[in-house]
């Protein structure tokens, strides 16, 4: 026990800089910027302008249901500019159950000044990212 009592200071201190960050710091060499040198000014991109919406494709699970292709809902979007669309998982956990939804769904990413149309025709605002 006396033993254990002796080393475990030792071990505490060499845990607590396992990672190595506190060993080391590193200066900004030759060429790079830290945040407080840069110079370049932040602008709004058209990226941040945009919001994704979904709504779940219908798969189930072991086969049932017929999932809606990304393609044809996109269709229920009507005037509204999609830059991009994909099938994706919600990624949050399933009771594991013949019949019950999959968690996929279609995400259409659009202009966030159409985001109340898109949730007037049943969309979602996608957050699972």
């Amino acid at each position: 026990m006396k033993q254990l009592l002796a080393v475990l200071p030792f071990v505490l201190v060499l845990g607590a800089c396992t990672h190595g960050n506190c060993r080391t710091q590193k200066q900004p060499g030759k060429g790079e910027v830290t945040a407080t040198q840069s110079e370049v000014p932040v602008t709004k991109s058209a990226a941040t302008d945009r919001v994704k919406v979904f709504k779940p494709d219908g798969s189930l699970q072991c086969g049932q249901g017929k999932a809606i292709p990304v393609a044809e809902m996109q269709k229920q979007l009507k005037d509204i500019k999609v830059y991009s669309a994909s099938n994706q998982n919600d990624g949050m956990m399933r009771i594991q159950v013949c019949g019950s939804p999959t968690g996929n769904s279609n995400v259409y990413e659009i202009d966030r000044k159409d985001i109340e149309a898109a949730l007037k025709l049943g969309f979602k605002e996608w957050l699972a990212e």
